[in-house]
């Protein structure tokens, strides 16, 4: 962990990593407090009638006991893998502390998934168990004949009628179960979670993680929320709780570092209901990925009109862009800390406005304890300015164990000790780390080479724009175009004037070669269950969104 410095080239001359011999995700995250402070409060869960629940570290730690003791009777052993089909609620973390501390591996999924996409996740990870809500359990409950190895199926809230064989009921389990359990001694190395790759340029895969990977991401996630904690501290992220963002940018930091997490079941997600959230619980620290910034900004005189009491506000998944980053200083108060990694290695790269580590446009500079680089098509790290392949170099505790089940992706995903990360970027002559797009993103046009995110930062600018993504779309003169997909802003309603007035905006304050020569209007992008804006189908007519108005 970091404590608080004057500058970067501090940090990183001092920082050592220091990770035991026995590590645990569920002592590191709740036990250590449980045991000396169990009546501090941990997570603070906001209901669907507006009350809260307050759930200490010691209340979380016996409940998680007992459900360790009830999995253990049902015959869960370390290295099985448990799947959690939930979203954001107590019973979310307690299992995650549950499965730990019996020596299980933890494989989040998001509640938004349907059914082939669940088949194929518990499917390939061969899942023994499944803890999920009614919702969830109806799914699951259809693909029953093409999953032969989940055997147990726990469902969490109210129970009516008789429960199916081999489900049970989560609250009833824990009411039988008996008090006290003894967290199996793991090691750093030992797996203990795997999270599905988003699926943005092909089928998902299933990054196993060690016990680790928590303590690898503390530095990263101190900086982003600048040096938390301090006094006063609550924490909020809107990110699902299958994602490596809401479980390891926000949820285990916090708790492992005592600070209270707000938890809440949004839905779909609101702006207004997000700041509101924000002011009711006194949040001072929030992660939000830039897709949500990007809604939030439609929002009028936020921070007087919800009192807000922001002191850090982290964000990663996507690009956030000069316009959110400007938009967040000016109206907020406060610089998003962007920061960047990879469900494969997260957190690497990170701002901190705390030490001056802030700049428009970049995702930061390298975190004390990760070695970064930007590689050629060769692997041979580039010099200052020069495009190339963002990597980070092996051992980094915050590395992934492997695919799973797939050694030669994981083998692929290196080059040499430097693990690859499929995104295009450069690094300038002060260490800032500028992200461009994915390899798969790259549009090449007229002989340049061009990354969707600056275009799309720039259409974002423009006040008709609430969302815009760019692809390159084929042509024989060009190789590719720009095309762009474009959300409008709420009462605008596109033409073909609109369009041009677009065109000739961006051609204005990029280049000629990157204004985007195709514009369609759209209802919606194709976003994964992260945020991130799946280019793929925008690239392919036969799944693109179908144009409203013009194109």
């Amino acid at each position: 962990m970091l404590s608080p410095a004057t500058s970067l080239a501090e940090l990183t001359d001092r920082f050592r990593w220091q990770i035991p011999s026995a590590y645990n995700i569920a002592e590191a995250a709740c036990g250590r407090f449980a045991t000396s402070q169990p009546e501090r409060i941990a997570l603070l869960h906001q209901c669907a009638d507006g009350g809260t629940q307050r759930w200490s570290y010691g209340a979380l730690h016996a409940a998680s006991g007992r459900l360790a003791n009830a999995l253990a009777a049902l015959g869960i052993v370390p290295g099985d893998r448990v799947a959690l089909l939930l979203p954001q609620t107590p019973e979310t973390l307690i299992a995650h502390l549950a499965i730990y501390r019996i020596g299980a591996i933890a494989v989040p999924l998001a509640s938004l998934f349907g059914v082939e996409a669940l088949r194929y996740r518990l499917e390939h990870s061969g899942a023994a168990a499944i803890i999920t809500d009614a919702p969830g359990l109806a799914k699951v409950e259809a693909l029953a004949d093409a999953l032969p190895a989940l055997r147990l199926r726990i469902l969490t809230g109210p129970v009516t009628g008789a429960l199916a064989e081999g489900v049970h009921g989560f609250d009833a389990l824990l009411s039988r179960a008996r008090d006290g359990f003894a967290s199996l001694a793991t090691g750093p190395d030992d797996p203990a979670l795997m999270i599905y790759t988003s699926g943005t340029t092909g089928q998902p895969k299933g990054a196993l993680h060690g016990h680790r990977v928590l303590a690898g991401h503390m530095p990263g996630i101190q900086m982003s929320q600048n040096f938390m904690p301090q006094p006063g501290d609550i924490l909020w992220t809107p990110a699902d709780w299958a994602w490596a963002g809401g479980l390891l940018n926000a949820l285990f930091p916090a708790l492992s570092l005592g600070v209270p997490v707000v938890s809440c079941h949004l839905g779909k997600f609101d702006p207004e209901q997000a700041f509101a959230l924000m002011r009711d619980h006194g949040v001072r620290n929030a992660f939000i990925p830039p897709t949500a910034l990007k809604m939030m900004r439609a929002v009028a005189n936020p921070r007087a009109r919800y009192d807000l009491r922001l002191r850090s506000l982290g964000s990663a998944g996507e690009a956030l862009g000069r316009e959110t980053y400007d938009w967040a200083r000016e109206t907020l108060g406060l610089p998003v800390n962007e920061f960047y990694g990879q469900t494969e290695c997260n957190a690497v790269i990170a701002s901190c406005a705390e030490i001056g580590v802030s700049r428009a446009g970049a995702i930061g500079r390298a975190v004390p304890g990760h070695e970064i680089a930007v590689l050629s098509a060769e692997g041979v790290p580039l010099a200052a300015g020069v495009q190339g392949q963002i990597a980070v170099r092996r051992p980094d505790p915050v590395m992934f164990l492997g695919y799973w089940n797939d050694p030669e992706a994981t083998a692929a995903k290196f080059v040499g000790d430097w693990m690859t990360t499929g995104d295009q970027g450069l690094i300038d002559d002060d260490g800032y780390v500028h992200f461009v797009g994915r390899d798969d993103d790259i549009i090449t046009s007229a002989g340049y080479r061009i990354g969707p995110s600056e275009i799309e930062d720039c259409l974002l600018a423009h006040p008709a724009v609430a969302l815009a993504a760019a692809v390159g779309k084929p042509d024989a003169l060009r190789t590719e175009i720009v095309k762009a997909f474009i959300v409008p802003a709420a009462g605008v309603t596109p033409d073909d004037a609109l369009a041009d007035e677009i065109r000739a905006y961006v051609r204005t304050r990029l280049s000629a070669h990157e204004y985007p020569r195709e514009i369609a209007f759209v209802d919606a992008l194709p976003m994964t269950t992260t945020g991130k804006v799946i280019r793929r189908l925008l690239r392919d007519e036969d799944t693109a969104p179908a144009a409203i108005g013009c194109s």
